[in-house]
Protein backbone atom coordinates (compact mmCIF):
# COMPACT_ATOMS: atom_id res chain seq x y z
CA UNK A 1 0.00 0.00 0.00
CA UNK A 2 2.67 2.36 0.64
CA UNK A 3 4.58 1.78 -2.63
CA UNK A 4 1.02 2.19 -4.30
CA UNK A 5 0.31 5.93 -2.32
CA UNK A 6 3.79 7.28 -3.49
CA UNK A 7 2.74 6.22 -6.71
CA UNK A 8 0.01 8.56 -6.33
CA UNK A 9 -3.05 6.10 -6.12
CA UNK A 10 -6.01 7.25 -4.43
CA UNK A 11 -5.90 5.16 -1.63
CA UNK A 12 -5.94 5.26 2.05
CA UNK A 13 -2.29 7.01 3.27
CA UNK A 14 -0.62 4.02 5.41
CA UNK A 15 0.23 5.57 8.62
CA UNK A 16 1.72 2.33 10.60
CA UNK A 17 1.73 -1.05 11.07
CA UNK A 18 2.26 -3.29 13.95
CA UNK A 19 1.07 -5.70 16.86
CA UNK A 20 -1.45 -5.37 19.17
CA UNK A 21 0.28 -5.13 23.07
CA UNK A 22 0.64 -8.34 24.59
CA UNK A 23 -1.68 -10.05 21.49
CA UNK A 24 -1.11 -11.34 18.07
CA UNK A 25 -3.56 -9.33 16.42
CA UNK A 26 -1.89 -6.60 13.82
CA UNK A 27 -2.82 -3.24 14.09
CA UNK A 28 -2.76 -0.77 10.21
CA UNK A 29 -3.45 2.50 10.52
CA UNK A 30 -4.37 4.48 8.25
CA UNK A 31 -5.39 7.93 6.66
CA UNK A 32 -9.35 8.50 6.13
CA UNK A 33 -10.94 8.87 2.45
CA UNK A 34 -13.43 11.08 2.41
CA UNK A 35 -16.49 9.58 0.60
CA UNK A 36 -19.38 7.79 0.55
CA UNK A 37 -19.34 3.79 -0.53
CA UNK A 38 -19.63 4.14 -4.34
CA UNK A 39 -22.34 1.62 -4.39
CA UNK A 40 -24.66 3.80 -3.11
CA UNK A 41 -23.28 6.57 -4.99
CA UNK A 42 -23.20 5.99 -8.56
CA UNK A 43 -27.22 5.06 -8.65
CA UNK A 44 -27.90 9.18 -8.23
CA UNK A 45 -25.62 10.05 -10.78
CA UNK A 46 -25.64 10.38 -14.26
CA UNK A 47 -24.81 7.56 -16.85
CA UNK A 48 -22.40 9.38 -18.41
CA UNK A 49 -20.75 10.00 -14.83
CA UNK A 50 -20.92 5.99 -13.77
CA UNK A 51 -19.41 5.00 -16.89
CA UNK A 52 -16.31 8.15 -16.52
CA UNK A 53 -16.02 6.80 -12.45
CA UNK A 54 -16.36 3.01 -13.95
CA UNK A 55 -13.13 4.38 -16.81
CA UNK A 56 -11.15 5.58 -13.44
CA UNK A 57 -11.47 2.21 -11.63
CA UNK A 58 -10.36 0.31 -14.43
CA UNK A 59 -7.02 3.09 -14.59
CA UNK A 60 -6.42 2.52 -11.01
CA UNK A 61 -6.93 -1.41 -11.15
CA UNK A 62 -3.95 -1.44 -13.97
CA UNK A 63 -1.79 0.65 -11.99
CA UNK A 64 -2.13 -1.30 -9.22
CA UNK A 65 -1.50 -4.52 -10.85
CA UNK A 66 1.80 -2.86 -12.46
CA UNK A 67 3.62 -4.10 -8.89
CA UNK A 68 5.48 -7.08 -9.43
CA UNK A 69 5.38 -9.97 -7.44
CA UNK A 70 8.22 -12.66 -6.08
CA UNK A 71 9.64 -14.60 -9.25
CA UNK A 72 9.09 -17.91 -6.43
CA UNK A 73 5.50 -18.09 -7.18
CA UNK A 74 4.44 -20.89 -8.31
CA UNK A 75 2.94 -21.09 -11.89
CA UNK A 76 -0.59 -19.58 -12.29
CA UNK A 77 -2.42 -22.94 -13.71
CA UNK A 78 -1.02 -24.84 -10.78
CA UNK A 79 -1.94 -22.93 -8.05
CA UNK A 80 -5.55 -21.90 -9.62
CA UNK A 81 -6.34 -25.39 -10.80
CA UNK A 82 -5.54 -26.71 -7.35
CA UNK A 83 -8.01 -24.06 -6.08
CA UNK A 84 -10.70 -24.68 -8.60
CA UNK A 85 -10.55 -28.23 -7.72
CA UNK A 86 -10.89 -27.53 -3.99
CA UNK A 87 -14.01 -25.34 -5.08
CA UNK A 88 -15.99 -27.27 -6.60
CA UNK A 89 -15.33 -30.64 -4.20
CA UNK A 90 -16.31 -28.21 -1.08
CA UNK A 91 -19.96 -27.11 -3.26
CA UNK A 92 -20.37 -30.72 -4.49
CA UNK A 93 -20.19 -32.01 -0.66
CA UNK A 94 -22.53 -29.02 0.78
CA UNK A 95 -26.28 -29.75 0.70
CA UNK A 96 -27.27 -26.58 -1.53
CA UNK A 97 -27.50 -26.16 -5.10
CA UNK A 98 -28.18 -23.91 -7.90
CA UNK A 99 -30.15 -24.56 -10.64
CA UNK A 100 -28.64 -25.30 -13.59
CA UNK A 101 -25.24 -25.96 -11.79
CA UNK A 102 -24.13 -27.85 -14.29
CA UNK A 103 -23.48 -25.12 -16.90
CA UNK A 104 -21.01 -23.73 -15.04
CA UNK A 105 -19.16 -26.77 -14.11
CA UNK A 106 -19.11 -27.82 -18.03
CA UNK A 107 -17.30 -24.59 -18.73
CA UNK A 108 -15.15 -24.83 -15.89
CA UNK A 109 -14.04 -28.55 -17.59
CA UNK A 110 -13.82 -27.20 -20.68
CA UNK A 111 -11.94 -24.05 -20.45
CA UNK A 112 -9.05 -25.15 -17.85
CA UNK A 113 -6.25 -24.87 -20.43
CA UNK A 114 -6.68 -21.11 -20.75
CA UNK A 115 -5.26 -20.67 -17.26
CA UNK A 116 -1.86 -22.04 -18.87
CA UNK A 117 1.26 -18.88 -19.38
CA UNK A 118 -1.02 -16.46 -17.54
CA UNK A 119 1.04 -13.91 -15.59
CA UNK A 120 0.83 -12.87 -12.35
CA UNK A 121 1.27 -9.61 -10.01
CA UNK A 122 -0.06 -7.77 -6.98
CA UNK A 123 -3.92 -7.77 -6.12
CA UNK A 124 -6.53 -5.73 -4.31
CA UNK A 125 -8.09 -9.12 -3.93
CA UNK A 126 -11.71 -7.74 -3.34
CA UNK A 127 -12.32 -4.94 -6.21
CA UNK A 128 -15.60 -4.07 -6.56
CA UNK A 129 -18.27 -1.19 -5.99
CA UNK A 130 -18.39 -2.33 -1.94
CA UNK A 131 -14.63 -0.99 -1.24
CA UNK A 132 -14.62 2.29 -3.53
CA UNK A 133 -15.65 5.61 -1.93
CA UNK A 134 -16.85 8.58 -4.03
CA UNK A 135 -15.78 12.37 -2.37
CA UNK A 136 -18.24 15.50 -2.75
CA UNK A 137 -16.41 16.85 -5.75
CA UNK A 138 -16.53 13.16 -7.61
CA UNK A 139 -13.35 11.59 -6.51
CA UNK A 140 -12.79 7.94 -6.49
CA UNK A 141 -10.62 6.37 -3.84
CA UNK A 142 -10.30 2.27 -3.48
CA UNK A 143 -9.88 0.98 0.30
CA UNK A 144 -9.80 -2.25 2.11
CA UNK A 145 -6.67 -3.88 0.54
CA UNK A 146 -7.29 -6.59 3.64
CA UNK A 147 -7.54 -9.43 1.20
CA UNK A 148 -4.55 -8.38 -0.72
CA UNK A 149 -2.85 -11.62 -2.70
CA UNK A 150 -0.92 -12.50 -6.06
CA UNK A 151 -2.22 -14.24 -9.00
CA UNK A 152 -3.59 -13.72 -12.68
CA UNK A 153 -4.31 -9.08 -13.27
CA UNK A 154 -7.51 -10.95 -14.97
CA UNK A 155 -8.77 -13.03 -11.95
CA UNK A 156 -9.21 -9.13 -10.50
CA UNK A 157 -12.02 -9.03 -12.04
CA UNK A 158 -14.49 -12.41 -10.81
CA UNK A 159 -15.80 -9.66 -8.12
CA UNK A 160 -17.02 -7.31 -10.80
CA UNK A 161 -20.13 -9.00 -10.67
CA UNK A 162 -20.96 -6.19 -7.79
CA UNK A 163 -20.06 -3.53 -9.62
CA UNK A 164 -22.41 -4.87 -12.54
CA UNK A 165 -25.46 -5.14 -10.73
CA UNK A 166 -24.85 -1.50 -9.30
CA UNK A 167 -23.93 -0.31 -12.58
CA UNK A 168 -23.63 -1.61 -15.95
CA UNK A 169 -22.11 1.71 -17.68
CA UNK A 170 -19.19 1.53 -14.59
CA UNK A 171 -18.74 -2.15 -15.09
CA UNK A 172 -18.30 -1.88 -18.73
CA UNK A 173 -16.12 1.55 -18.01
CA UNK A 174 -14.04 -0.66 -15.29
CA UNK A 175 -13.03 -2.94 -18.41
CA UNK A 176 -12.36 -0.07 -21.30
CA UNK A 177 -10.05 1.66 -18.42
CA UNK A 178 -8.37 -1.24 -17.68
CA UNK A 179 -7.79 -2.06 -21.21
CA UNK A 180 -7.63 1.40 -23.21
CA UNK A 181 -10.78 0.29 -25.37
CA UNK A 182 -12.19 -2.94 -25.73
CA UNK A 183 -10.91 -6.02 -24.43
CA UNK A 184 -9.72 -9.14 -26.09
CA UNK A 185 -12.19 -11.94 -26.25
CA UNK A 186 -9.69 -14.14 -24.53
CA UNK A 187 -10.02 -11.85 -21.46
CA UNK A 188 -13.94 -12.12 -21.73
CA UNK A 189 -13.53 -16.05 -21.79
CA UNK A 190 -11.49 -16.16 -18.35
CA UNK A 191 -13.74 -13.50 -16.85
CA UNK A 192 -16.86 -15.94 -17.27
CA UNK A 193 -14.12 -18.44 -16.08
CA UNK A 194 -13.29 -17.00 -12.62
CA UNK A 195 -16.75 -15.67 -11.49
CA UNK A 196 -17.78 -19.73 -12.22
CA UNK A 197 -15.16 -20.13 -10.17
CA UNK A 198 -16.12 -17.86 -7.82
CA UNK A 199 -19.86 -18.96 -7.61
CA UNK A 200 -19.24 -22.26 -6.71
CA UNK A 201 -17.15 -21.54 -3.65
CA UNK A 202 -19.61 -18.85 -2.85
CA UNK A 203 -22.41 -21.14 -1.91
CA UNK A 204 -20.76 -23.39 0.56
CA UNK A 205 -19.01 -20.56 1.99
CA UNK A 206 -22.86 -18.50 2.47
CA UNK A 207 -23.58 -21.60 4.59
CA UNK A 208 -22.02 -20.37 7.94
CA UNK A 209 -23.60 -17.55 7.68
CA UNK A 210 -27.53 -17.62 7.19
CA UNK A 211 -30.21 -18.08 4.99
CA UNK A 212 -29.98 -14.66 3.60
CA UNK A 213 -26.80 -15.31 1.91
CA UNK A 214 -27.49 -18.42 0.66
CA UNK A 215 -30.65 -16.92 -1.21
CA UNK A 216 -27.95 -13.68 -2.32
CA UNK A 217 -25.42 -16.54 -3.40
CA UNK A 218 -28.15 -18.40 -5.40
CA UNK A 219 -29.58 -15.16 -6.70
CA UNK A 220 -25.88 -14.11 -8.28
CA UNK A 221 -25.20 -17.64 -9.73
CA UNK A 222 -28.42 -17.09 -11.69
CA UNK A 223 -27.50 -13.71 -12.67
CA UNK A 224 -24.17 -15.16 -14.38
CA UNK A 225 -25.67 -17.43 -15.95
CA UNK A 226 -28.30 -15.36 -17.59
CA UNK A 227 -25.48 -12.64 -18.49
CA UNK A 228 -23.46 -15.39 -19.99
CA UNK A 229 -26.55 -17.43 -22.03
CA UNK A 230 -25.98 -20.40 -19.39
CA UNK A 231 -22.40 -20.32 -20.29
CA UNK A 232 -23.05 -20.01 -23.98
CA UNK A 233 -21.73 -16.66 -24.88
CA UNK A 234 -17.87 -15.57 -22.98
CA UNK A 235 -19.50 -11.77 -23.45
CA UNK A 236 -21.58 -10.50 -20.42
CA UNK A 237 -24.96 -9.02 -21.56
CA UNK A 238 -24.38 -6.24 -19.41
CA UNK A 239 -21.42 -4.88 -21.27
CA UNK A 240 -21.62 -2.80 -24.16
CA UNK A 241 -19.24 -2.12 -27.08
CA UNK A 242 -17.84 -0.05 -28.50
CA UNK A 243 -17.97 2.52 -25.70
CA UNK A 244 -21.33 4.23 -25.30
CA UNK A 245 -19.56 7.96 -24.49
CA UNK A 246 -16.50 8.69 -26.39
CA UNK A 247 -13.61 11.02 -25.14
CA UNK A 248 -13.69 9.90 -21.52
CA UNK A 249 -9.99 9.91 -20.24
Amino acid sequence: MTKLYELGMPIPQPISLGLCENTQQVLMVLAWREGEDAEGVLPTLSLQEQYKLGVWSGQILKDIHSLPTSNTLEDWHLRFNRKLDRNIKRYLDCKVSFPKDDKMLSYLKDNRHRLNHRPQCFQHGDYHTGNMVISENGNLSIIDFNRWDAGDPWEEFNRIVWSAKVSPEFATGQLHGYFGGVPPLDFFYLLAFYMASNTLSAIPWALSFSENEIRVMISQSQDILNWFEDMKNPVPSWYFDPPLYTGVK
